[in-house]
């Protein structure tokens, strides 16, 4: 097995006792890196979270699997970081996938409104399918699409990807070809 500085250089140079990630390459399936997140992620570990993060996807990793068994707590900043990434590596053809998150963290994302914005799948073999079937050629049968603010619940329709206003609370959201909804 590879550490994880073989696959991802410098990638330990810093450590956190409160969240330990291990990587894991997906041999055939370029771009595709397994995240294995143990412990919590919360407003003073999130900065740490999201270097080690960048630092894959500047690397060349772009299509993230966020392997989320051994992750027991996300604050509102973690939830943000997961966020942060999928802007990062969506203009690069990328997206991220999240496995088998405990009930009490996937709460947090749906308080939030978060769950919408993120592929939720439930193991390593159907993650790595949606990335070699090319996450992003599932485009036009995605419209029109309607859906709810996240921030504000307004009930919204999309004709086609782009950027818009949500009508009521005048947040700025993204829409992709395949549909998902992001904020910015």
């Amino acid at each position: 097995m590879s550490s994880n500085n073989e696959i991802v250089p410098g990638f330990d140079e810093e450590k956190d006792e409160s969240l330990k990630i291990r990587l894991q390459k997906i041999e055939g399936a370029e771009g595709v890196l397994v995240l294995y997140l143990n412990g919590y992620i919360d407003t003073y570990n999130s900065n740490f979270f999201q270097k080690r993060v960048n630092r894959a996807i500047e690397t060349g990793f772009t299509k993230l699997i966020f392997q989320c068994n051994g992750l027991t707590y996300v604050s509102s900043t973690g939830i943000g970081s997961f966020t942060a990434f999928l802007k990062a590596v969506k203009p690069r053809s990328g997206d991220l996938v999240l496995l088998e998150i405990q009930p009490k963290v996937y709460e947090v994302f749906q308080l939030l409104g978060f769950s919408q914005f993120f592929n939720i799948k439930d193991n390593i073999d159907e993650a790595v399918d949606f990335f070699k079937k090319g996450a992003s050629s599932q485009a036009s049968d995605a419209f029109p699409k309607i859906f709810r603010c996240p921030i504000c619940s307004t009930k919204l329709k999309a004709s086609k990807p782009g950027r818009f206003r949500c009508s009521n609370c005048k947040t700025i959201l993204a829409i992709d070809n395949s549909g998902q909804i992001f904020l910015g």
